[in-house]
């Protein structure tokens, strides 16, 4: 290969490489050293001089390729100002729908932030570092200090790396090569002061001839944001009747009682009632009056609901190499991490429906003359003298790459082997959580004795005060009462394990020559274990014979144990078909294949093709075609029962009697419970119902389902334009689309009931379980949303990205870059070919809790620009992240899904979101210092308020948008 050419590759290279913000000088750094080692190499150490990019195991020159990369190198990094990766990689337009992050509370706590290319979903994005797995999705515990670039393939790439890579992969490229030191530290805090953030970080380096050794830590830690110290979120806001009401959850302190019938009529026909007065004991029923959300309802978001979750996280790292030969090197990269973190919701709500409870008729403090039960008349309350459920989680997580690389002899042929072994823990620790079965006789049947105590059992059968101690259940503020409580405490401990190791070999070189250059092939084998497990505590445990209830009443967790294996063998081939011939300046073609076999089930194969065409040498046209597939994760396919609470609305709600008779194994034991002065009985919700429900969710082998992979196909055609006639320009535009047949995913609540009211029977219906009898019959008890293969998606769109290094001027200079996507369709289809079937187009809309895919969102338009200026020691960069305009709710009544918790088919609209970060940064040589301040959300964007009834968080969507406001923070760099 000649000098000339090599330099005319990296040229082209440096127009286009780092389009998500990466400066130039950064970029030339990157590629110097290849010049550096052919001079002093020439032909022997051609491999030297040729790299890997994300989406290929074929080591080449050109930087551009049939692969669309988003680059973001270390520079970028160092002017966002984030402490974690997550908060970086998510702000890239091609993350769109299920993500999670440390904003998301209610369903969050962990301290992760999960990677969604194409809006498919974290298992659908394969993360890597220095391309290899790794057992901890969560971006957030790599250590950022130890980054030098991070590689984003928007691309399907099943024939280079095997499952999951289906959506795309996110590649974290580590240091190498480091001579120095440095310490760093940084702080931050809201405008509202509060959010408080810190981080240290210090790394060092040492390089020879023979090898180099680099190590670091990595410190920081985030404080909480209250709820109730946010407008938008400080009271839980439902939308119904076509306008927005404050009101809250219906299991209030307050109490929610579901009336017997001979009492309706002392209160006006109402069918239940609360506490007119929190200091009210509720032994009588003049206690009571008729239940109005909007009065009596729980405004659960002013009590210990946070926008931020707390996180403290440690990483240590290690990563060195050294030439035992001038052909073999031997490598290791380590690291661990540590993270504390903490969910914290509302004080637990207690409901008889769902529980093992069992409110005596006979008890001293009943008012009612009735049971209260799962069984019989409902009861609703909350424990709010018990404090708020927190949920602590401890993460540790260990990483360990060895292995040995080289060349075989003169050949320009490398080979690498290497071990890859991870294990995560997640200990999980609650408290304020109650114990339900542990209640017991202290709400069975009481009576006041002759000395006037109230004791447990009845006149003619005492149970002595030794063995039982009464209380009123009725008054959750009642000393005796919160004391029954405490007692009957319901904090656990869960251990969740998961664990990974691979044996990699791999092999690329030359395999001939051909008129337009050479035909390159790379080649491996690999094997790999998974396995992983969850301890529970026993009071968490379902029981299947019960209706799945356990002790705790909610947040129950069932036991998981399981491991597989998998073998592969990829080959990929690189011929150059044409080049310097007219019309072609360079004609690549790529081909390649992954053979997969699993011991759970089966084998697989999925190739690739991709074509790379340069009709001149600043425009390079790309296409890839390749087949996709995900294998089951092992939660997939082991998970226990555990509950959930889905946003779900029954379909039979409404409908009088010969409608109901119409759906008869849709509705099965429902009748008509109300009627109406104008028409016939209808069937309705309780009073205070809301659009959540119980739900029991496992995994494929407890629900009795054979789970297999989910396979499709990934598309990409694209160009790449490098003008030379405008030097440091380059601007790239990408068509993709992507398919998945037999989809894994939960079936969920609402699909269950909708399938299984249209089809009138079917697959779904015996997932759902109504009450059998009493005031509360017909009414859901809970449903079953297990995993299966159960449908099909599509996913198309097109991306644009522009890069423009402007030409130095007096004041400095300056970089633009620009990103965006467009998000065509996104369409799910549960069911396919089945009776009733639909299917449910998401793009363009935020997916509330009652879809497949939930509390997702999936704006048609997502962008991100910035400029970048630099004059000497100053820097400075301004960064703009749009969220384009998106719906919630949608007018088709199959999909059980409105914007409006009492009105179907009720959709809203609402308009984009643009957020603006602000950087500055002044290097002060003498010192070897760096001082930068920034400060992201200049405008103080709040979120829109989407409401409680379609999300889980504090009335927003805390997955997509900022909820913590305007933020400042400073940092100071030290190096030695």
């Amino acid at each position: 290969m000649s000098t000339t050419l090599l330099r005319e590759a990296i040229r082209r290279g440096l127009r286009s490489y780092g389009v998500a913000g990466a400066s130039v000088a950064a970029l030339g750094c990157i590629a110097a050293p290849a010049i550096a080692q052919d001079a002093a190499k020439d032909q022997k150490g051609q491999a030297l001089d040729t790299i890997v990019v994300t989406g290929s195991n074929i080591r080449r020159v050109d930087i551009e390729t049939a692969n669309p990369v988003v680059t973001i190198d270390r520079a970028a990094i160092q002017q966002s100002g984030k402490l974690t990766l997550g908060d970086l990689v998510q702000d890239l337009p091609a993350v769109t729908g299920p993500v999670t992050n440390p904003r998301v509370n209610n369903g969050g706590g962990t301290g992760v932030s999960s990677i969604s290319l194409r809006g498919l979903g974290a298992a659908r994005t394969l993360v890597l570092v220095n391309g290899h797995r790794i057992v901890n999705g969560d971006v957030n515990s790599i250590p950022a200090n130890a980054i030098e670039r991070i590689e984003v393939l928007t691309d399907g790439a099943s024939s280079v790396y095997g499952s999951d890579a289906v959506g795309g992969v996110v590649n974290f490229i580590l240091r190498s090569n480091y001579q120095g030191a440095e310490f760093q530290a940084d702080y931050g805090i809201s405008d509202r002061d509060d959010g408080q953030r810190q981080g240290y970080r210090f790394f060092f380096g040492h390089s020879t001839d023979k090898g180099s050794i680099m190590a670091g830590v990595d410190y920081n830690k985030f404080d909480s944001v209250l709820a109730a110290n946010r407008e938008f979120s400080k009271t839980a806001l439902y939308y119904y009747y076509g306008s927005a009401h404050p009101a809250g959850s219906s299991r209030t302190p307050f109490n929610q009682v579901q009336l017997p019938a001979n009492l309706k009529a002392q209160f006006g026909g109402c069918g239940s009632v609360s506490k007119i007065s929190l200091t009210g004991t509720g032994t009588s029923l003049a206690d009571y009056h008729c239940y109005n959300s909007g009065r009596d309802s729980f405004n659960f978001q002013a009590v210990g609901n946070v926008e931020l979750t707390p996180q403290e996280r440690s990483n240590v790292f290690l990563l060195g190499n050294y030439k035992l030969t001038d052909n073999i090197e031997t490598y290791l990269e380590v690291y661990h991490n540590h993270t504390q973190s903490a969910s914290q919701i509302a004080p637990q709500p207690i409901d008889t429906l769902g529980s093992p409870l069992v409110v005596s008729a006979q008890s001293y403090y009943n008012p009612f003359g009735v049971d209260f039960s799962n069984s019989a008349n409902r009861l609703k309350t909350r424990s709010v003298g018990n404090g708020n459920r927190i949920t602590n989680n401890s993460t540790s997580t260990d990483q360990v790459v060895a292995g040995f690389k080289g060349s075989i002899g003169d050949t320009g042929w490398q080979w690498n082997g290497y071990f890859d072994y991870g294990h995560t823990t997640l200990l999980t620790h609650t408290s304020g959580f109650i114990n339900l079965a542990k209640i017991g006789a202290g709400i069975g049947p009481s009576f006041l004795n002759a000395q006037g105590v109230v004791q447990c059992g009845t006149a003619a059968n005492p149970i002595p005060l030794t063995d039982c101690v009464p209380f009123n259940f009725f008054n959750v503020f009642d000393p005796a009462t919160i004391a029954a409580f405490n007692t009957a405490s319901g904090n656990t401990f869960t251990q969740a394990l998961a664990r990974e190791k691979s044996e990699v070999l791999e092999v690329n070189g030359t395999l001939f020559e051909l008129p337009a250059g050479s035909v390159q092939l790379a080649a491996g084998v690999s094997h790999r274990k998974d396995s992983a497990a969850t301890i529970p505590d026993a009071i968490e445990v379902p029981d299947p014979n019960n209706s799945f209830i356990c002790d705790i009443g909610t947040g129950c967790v069932s036991p998981l144990s399981g491991s597989f294996s998998v073998k592969e063998a990829y080959a990929e081939v690189l011929i150059p078909v044409l080049k310097d011939v007219p019309f072609a300046n360079a004609l690549n073609l790529t081909v390649g294949d992954r053979y997969s076999k699993y011991s759970n089930f089966g084998s697989t194969n999925n190739t690739k093709f991709a074509i790379e065409y340069r009709p001149i040498e600043d425009l390079l046209l790309r296409g890839t075609v390749s087949k996709v597939f995900r294998a089951p994760t092992l939660s997939n396919l082991f998970a226990g029962a555990a509950s959930s609470a889905p946003q779900a609305v029954d379909p039979c709600y409404h409908l009088d009697a010969t409608a109901l008779a119409q759906h008869s194994a849709g509705c099965a034991g429902v009748a008509p419970n109300t009627t109406h002065p104008n028409g016939p009985p209808t069937f309705e919700p309780l009073p205070g119902q809301t659009s959540q429900i119980n739900g029991i969710v496992s995994g494929s082998v407890a629900a009795g389902y054979n789970l297999g992979p989910e396979q499709g196909k990934s598309f990409d055609w694209g160009f790449v334009y490098d003008p030379h006639w405008l030097p440091g320009l380059s601007v790239s535009a990408d068509l993709w689309r992507v398919y998945l047949n037999n989809e894994i995913s939960g079936i969920t609540a609402q699909n269950a009931l909708n399938l299984c009211f249209l089809q009138n029977g079917g697959s779904t219906c015996p997932l759902i379980h109504r009450v059998a009898a009493g005031p509360s019959a017909g009414q859901i008890s809970f449903v079953q949303e297990p995993t299966g293969n159960i449908g099909r998606l599509d996913a198309k769109g097109f991306d644009v990205q522009a890069h423009y290094r402007v030409p130095e001027t007096p004041i400095g200079n300056f970089t633009i870059n620009f990103q965006t996507t467009y998000l065509d369709r996104f369409a799910d289809d549960p069911a396919p070919g089945t009776p009733g079937d639909f299917v449910q187009e998401y793009a363009g809309h935020y997916s509330t809790g009652a879809s497949a895919i939930a509390n997702a969102n999936f704006s048609r338009w997502k962008a991100l620009a910035g400029v970048n200026w630099m004059l000497g020691p100053w820097s400075a960069g301004w960064t703009v992240k749009y969220v384009g305009k998106f719906n919630v709710g949608y007018a088709n009544l199959n999909y059980g899904e409105s914007a409006d918790q009492a009105v179907p088919g009720v959709q809203l609209k609402y308009g984009a979101t643009v957020y603006h970060n602000l950087t500055a940064g002044y290097n002060i040589e003498p010192i070897n210092t760096r001082v930068d301040v920034g400060v992201d959300n200049v405008t103080d964007k709040q979120p829109a308020l989407l409401f409680q009834n379609n999300v889980l968080n504090g009335n927003v969507d805390p997955n997509t948008f900022d909820t913590i406001g305007r933020f400042y923070f400073a940092r100071v760099t030290v190096k030695f």
